[in-house]
């Protein structure tokens, strides 16, 4: 027979590698379940230069994120992943960087110059100015780089402008300025034409008509615009298209527009608002991964030297 001694001694044991694998258990159902997951070690906060003035914002490469000065045409660069960044483009007297866009293919960075009348392309790595584009007299307000063409928007003109690239992306050929027709509505005195998005073969450009409250599917071969039937009234800024899902900016109200876009791009509906509390007119915005970046421009606070300046990620 088992002595009570040993009974006591087995008993201890026994409890022991119980509550070992009580702790095993515990550990597993932490890591698998959903609750537990490991918040984002990504900053929904990004802090740019005091006084910057932002107003356009790209996703470059890796974790790059570019934005563009209203103040100087400055650009910075950063990491979306540690926030961290530096002014990759100093800024200029006179200049100003809005809308921009980037393309894999060149590594480079198209930039909307507003009432310069120009668009700039720069070297997303070094910041060198690889091309500039004379556009036409107006505010030259976003870009969009296709395939075949980086896509300029002119607010104070019912027109859009077509820049030729190759298929490595460089610039390949004189501007090409193709007038707005169709249901295209152009509000004399008004700010028109503003975001630009392109569906994924290149074949139609969404264009944000800001004043009028529309946007419209345009044809760029002939600059035909159908404006989208909308449930509801978007005065867009920038736009981010993903598949049939459209991302409207309202830059004013604080919010970004889910719009759930029929297959043929005739209609749509707004599903839902991204906000955030730290939003202060966000006026673009770009997507990386499963979130959206937005700039806050702050129209109405005086952009002074003093004055902070973010980005900031909300979930889509």
């Amino acid at each position: 027979m088992m002595s009570a001694a040993m009974k006591g001694g087995a008993m201890k044991r026994a409890m022991k590698g119980l509550a070992s694998l009580m702790v095993a258990l515990v550990g597993l159902l932490a890591m698998t379940s959903p609750t537990a997951a490991r918040p984002s070690v990504y900053p929904d906060v990004i802090a740019l230069p005091d006084g910057f003035f932002p107003e356009g914002i790209a996703v470059g490469t890796g974790h790059d994120v570019y934005a563009g000065s209203l103040a100087n045409g400055a650009i910075w660069k950063g990491d979306v992943r540690s926030g961290a960044g530096d002014i990759l483009v100093p800024g200029t007297q006179g200049g100003i960087a809005v809308g921009m866009s980037f393309d894999k293919r060149s590594g480079n960075l198209f930039v909307a110059g507003g009432p310069t009348g120009t668009g700039k392309v720069y070297d997303g790595t070094t910041g060198a100015t690889v091309a500039q584009l004379n556009l036409a007299a107006g505010f030259i307000n976003d870009v969009i780089v296709t395939r075949t063409a980086a896509y300029f928007t002119n607010s104070f003109a019912p027109e859009i402008y077509a820049v030729p690239l190759n298929a490595r992306g460089e610039v390949d050929g004189p501007v090409r300025t193709i007038a707005l027709t169709g249901d295209f509505t152009f509000v004399p005195g008004g700010f028109n034409a503003n975001g630009i998005e392109a569906t994924q073969s290149g074949d139609r450009l969404l264009v944000a008509g800001s004043s009028a409250a529309e946007v419209y599917v345009v044809d760029p071969a002939t600059g035909a615009a159908t404006v989208i039937d909308l449930d509801v009234a978007v005065s867009g800024d920038g736009l981010v298209l993903l598949g049939r899902t459209l991302y409207v900016n309202e830059n004013s109200l604080n919010r970004i527009a889910v719009i759930d876009l029929s297959a043929d791009l005739s209609s749509g509906s707004v599903v839902e608002y991204l906000t955030s509390a730290a939003f202060a007119v966000p006026t673009t915005s770009a997507r990386f991964g499963s979130s959206l970046y937005a700039v806050n421009a702050k129209f109405g606070t005086p952009a002074l030297p003093t004055t902070p300046y973010e980005i900031v990620r909300v979930d889509r």
